[in-house]
């Protein structure tokens, strides 16, 4: 009778109210909430995955936040979103950098990349190394910019909708890092 009593006090401390399970979702190794609170607003979770490499290497496990009134194409569109990427393996700032310029110039024009270059290398500047574990975030707030941040620590902001368009475009683009993975964040898989 104890057994059957410690699985159910278990299962109803689980789904209380307030309890982790309620308030986040588990990707893999990660949790991610299901709601973040950015300066005035709240973004709701609406998608979270995970991205492998070569079929069987855990690259990432990622979570996309957009509010209620996001439009479908949250992409280009100025609104607040926020993309937390939990890394399984270490990672140099420099494999950051160049992965960063690769998939910003698989989705913008020439014209657009040379109009952003300037602000793409100092997001670059700002990569640091990655030890498994750690989790990179990149915040849009309209009219303020897009910023990143390591471990909470904030890293920079970069201004401009045309720039945040870019950047999420490598997750969520029309030739993003993986379609599987960006769908999965759009929620539509």
């Amino acid at each position: 009778m104890k057994p059957i009593f410690a699985f159910l006090l278990f299962t109803i401390l689980l789904t209380a109210p307030g309890s982790k399970a309620e308030t986040t979702v588990v990707v893999d190794d990660f949790r991610f909430t299901k709601t973040v609170d950015i300066q005035d607003q709240r973004l709701k979770l609406k998608g979270a995955g995970l991205l492998r490499y070569m079929v069987f290497i855990k690259a990432y496990a990622g979570a996309l936040y957009l509010p209620d009134s996001a439009p479908s194409d949250p992409v280009l569109a100025p609104v607040a979103k926020r993309l937390e990427l939990a890394y399984y393996h270490a990672i140099g700032s420099e494999d950051f950098a160049k992965a960063t310029r690769a998939k910003i110039h698989d989705n913008v024009n020439a014209e657009q990349a040379e109009k952003l270059r300037a602000r793409i290398d100092r997001l670059a500047a700002m990569y640091r190394d990655v030890k498994p574990g750690d989790r990179y975030a990149l915040t849009y707030l309209p009219g303020k910019g897009t910023r990143l941040s390591l471990n909470g620590e904030d890293l920079g902001l970069i201004p401009g909708d045309d720039f945040a368009g870019a950047v999420f475009s490598i997750w969520l683009g029309d030739h993003p890092i993986d379609e599987t993975f960006r769908d999965t964040l759009l929620g539509v898989s």
